[in-house]
Formats: structure tokens, sequence, C-alpha cells
């Protein structure tokens, strides 16, 4: 029996860099954090919905732009990103994104490291708000 992938479909459906770009961020996602759910959401009328990342909240969501691929972190301010991958959205203090242009190239294990801290961090929220 298969399982519907519907960011998989998302994908499939971008053209171009913007498509190959969100694929390999994909698989970065899924081999830094096996077991991740992967949901489309926002979906509407004239908008088939973003990539969205998932481990006790949102890790990341995945939005194609015509210049950019958008990686949108919903607690990056309080991630460690020594590596210097955030590189949008720096006046936030919540948020933080990457921006991926047409042949940028993303550091594999930094992302990898800063996918585990958005997971982590989002354990940490989930059992802070258990606790109250």
């Amino acid at each position: 029996m298969t399982h519907p992938d519907p960011v998989g479909e998302r994908l499939a459906a971008l053209p171009g860099w913007r498509g190959d770009t969100l694929r390999r961020v994909r698989a970065l996602i899924r081999a830094a954090l096996p077991g991740v759910q992967e949901t489309v959401k926002w979906a509407k009328a004239g908008s088939p919905g973003v990539p969205v990342w998932e481990h006790a909240g949102i890790i990341c969501t995945g939005e194609s732009y015509a210049r950019a691929v958008k990686l949108t972190f919903p607690r990056g301010a309080a991630l460690p990103d020594p590596a210097g991958l955030f590189n949008a959205s720096l006046d936030g203090k919540v948020r933080r994104a990457i921006d991926l242009h047409e042949g940028d190239t993303l550091d594999g294990a930094a992302f990898g490291d800063l996918i585990r801290a958005a997971a982590a961090a989002n354990e940490q929220a989930q059992a802070a708000r258990k606790r109250r």
C-alpha cells in the first residue's frame, strides 16, 4: 500500500532549480532527522501550499519564490548558527531564514546541525508547556 506524499508531489511540481533545491533540502532534513514529519500547509486557491517539516512543532518551511527558495525557521533566533547559514529575516526577534538563490550551495553538515538544533528546541518548548 502506498502512502500519500504531499510534500513529494509539491516538490515534483516545482520546475527547474527551485524544485532541485527543495528536493536536496528535503533529503538533508530527512538524513539529519529520520522520521521527521512532512506536511503541506496553507494551501488555498492560487497557492499549492508550503512544504513544512515538523518535530514537536515546526522545524522549518520551504517556500519557493521567483528568485529564491526561503527556508524559514520559526524559532531560528534562538538556534546556534556557527556556520552563519541564516541570511534573511535577521531583524526578527524569533524567526530566521535561509535564502537560497540559483547556483547557491548549502553546507549539508551545518544544515543538519541546524535541523537537529531546531528539533531539540521544539522538544524543550513542548516539555516546558507540559510542565505548566
